[in-house]
């Protein structure tokens, strides 16, 4: 089972030639042989690279701190990282 909770891209400019933007995807997934339980998955992959990402199995600690290094990062620039 794999359900897709939420896609998106980076907010780097689309036009910068040097330097392409990200696809980002968030999905839970119980298909992880080696995980033995349910796994938040986090997938990054330059825009255009279909297959060429970066995908992370958390465990829900992991992703936990995760959501908690996001928040910090809000805070220091000066954003609420809401609830």
């Amino acid at each position: 089972m794999k359900q897709s909770i939420d896609f998106s891209f980076d907010d780097h400019p689309a036009d910068d030639d040097e330097k392409p933007r990200v696809a980002w995807a968030v999905s839970v997934v119980d298909d992880c042989d080696g995980c033995a339980d349910l796994r938040v998955e986090v997938t990054l992959e330059n825009e255009g690279a279909h297959a060429t990402g970066v995908t992370a199995h958390l465990a829900p600690g992991s992703a936990r701190r995760l959501r908690a290094a996001l928040a910090a990062a809000l805070r220091e620039v000066g954003e609420d990282p809401g609830p």
